[in-house]
């Protein structure tokens, strides 16, 4: 959540100038702010009639995750093995240069959480930012509606379990690697570093349930 923003209720936020003059904070940060929120699915924008407060209504995502059901974690995680790799070079090749700030400037905030909802916040937010990126409105739908998925809070307490020291500068070295790979407009690179980033995520997490329901079962 970015501190100060009104975005309680689902009813239209004041303009960006306005923001800047209530909050006295730049334009850019306001900016960025709303993209974040937007990410989050908190806030929602509709072209030529401004930002709305909660969650998109009758989203394509949504549409696609209330007519399934059952997901278990494997499945999504195959889903993720086969989407982001592909996204990851499309948006190093389409990502104009205000994206890749955007990029930049979230992996920063990403470095600096301290807690694990601040963690969950800014890595779904790189990740939906290289999608949005990729400028693929079919694969975005995809991307957000598991997306959706994984903000579930058992999935939230799965990865939540599996941070460690170790896995967090894993981590961040895997998403320096994909950033900068997206900045240079190196697709082999970009999906490269996202497949080890997602297949990295998939096995240490796939290690951590087994080795839990070892553990529930003696």
């Amino acid at each position: 959540m970015v501190a100060g923003l009104p975005v309680d209720g689902n009813r239209r936020l004041p303009t960006e100038r306005a923001l800047v003059e209530t909050l006295g904070i730049s334009r850019r940060a306001v900016r960025r702010a709303l993209e974040v929120l937007e990410a989050e699915d908190v806030v929602w924008r509709r072209q030529g009639s401004g930002t709305y407060a909660g969650p998109c209504p009758n989203s394509a995502a949504d549409q696609l995750v209330d007519a399934t059901s059952g997901f278990d974690f494997f499945e999504v995680m195959e889903v993720r093995l086969r989407i982001e790799p592909q996204l990851a070079p499309m948006a190093a090749l389409r990502a104009t240069p205000e994206a890749i700030a955007a990029i930049r400037e979230i992996i920063q905030r990403l470095y600096q959480a301290h807690d694990a909802d601040a963690y969950e916040l800014w890595d779904s937010a790189l990740h939906h930012q290289i999608a949005r990126s990729a400028a693929n409105r079919f694969f975005l739908t995809i991307f957000e509606a598991m997306d959706r998925i994984r903000s579930d809070d058992t999935w939230r307490a799965i990865r939540d379990r599996s941070r460690n020291t170790s896995s967090l500068v894993a981590s961040h070295q895997q998403h320096e690697a994909i950033v900068e790979a997206t900045a240079a407009h190196n697709p082999v690179q970009a999906g490269e570093a996202m497949l080890a980033h997602i297949r990295a995520l998939n096995d240490h997490v796939l290690r951590l349930t087994t080795m839990g329901a070892l553990s529930d079962a003696s």
